[in-house]
């Protein structure tokens, strides 16, 4: 089992920036992928930015240029760091994580179903 814990969300204006972290706990030392997804009121959850064990990364399209994904190995901690945010990345943040995953376009998928979630953490971005 793998306990994953989300911090650093909050509001913020627009145009400003964010640094999430997740903190991994339990049994870690085969998880191979990482994973933010976000999901905001009334629509359906989706995969902003991934990570591989490779440090191969894939980002939404609405997201690209802004965000940010990263792990620290030795700290067993995932970030996302967001930047020049925007009302519509107002959603509910959950980090993810498996020991299996699949590609897409040469790279994780953004379309991967984790096995391991956090409760997530919410960001507000005001106009």
């Amino acid at each position: 089992q793998v306990q994953l814990m989300e911090s650093g969300g909050g509001s913020v204006q627009t145009g400003g920036s964010l640094r999430l972290s997740c903190a991994a706990s339990g049994e870690t030392s085969s998880t191979a992928f990482w994973a933010w997804f976000r999901q905001a009121p009334g629509k359906e959850r989706e995969g902003v930015a991934v990570i591989d064990a490779r440090g191969r990364t894939n980002y939404a399209d609405s997201v690209k240029g802004r965000f940010t994904i990263s792990k620290d190995n030795a700290n067993n901690t995932l970030y996302l760091q967001m930047n020049s945010l925007k009302p519509e990345d107002t959603a509910m943040y959950y980090c993810a994580s498996d020991s299996k995953y699949f590609d897409d376009l040469g790279g994780p998928s953004l379309y991967n179903h984790p096995a391991y979630w956090g409760q997530g953490i919410l960001v507000t971005v005001g106009s």
